[in-house]
């Protein structure tokens, strides 16, 4: 693996191990998944299959944000609007 993606996926994987802090399920469940799945993937020397498999990784930090936006986002409208549809 040429050392620019090297660090692409080291990179990636330090992102992901970050965003995992939050995960629903807990910490621990999401590092041990994305362990595994780095693991699988370690013995891929293809550089256009590492490419596709970076790509899929920032899919999946992207969807991960939104989920922590979307779970902040409906806190925030069950703190400040719960009591405006109680009195209605």
């Amino acid at each position: 693996m040429a050392s620019s993606l090297r660090g692409e996926v080291l990179n990636l994987y330090k992102n992901l191990l970050y965003l995992g802090r939050d995960y629903p399920k807990g910490a621990d469940y999401f590092k041990r998944r994305l362990k595994n799945v780095f693991l699988k993937n370690k013995d891929v020397k293809d550089p256009e299959k590492i490419k596709e498999l970076i790509e899929r990784g920032k899919f999946v930090m992207k969807e991960l944000e939104a989920l922590y936006f979307l779970r902040k986002y409906r806190a925030m409208k069950q703190r400040y609007y719960s009591d405006t549809n109680k009195t209605q």
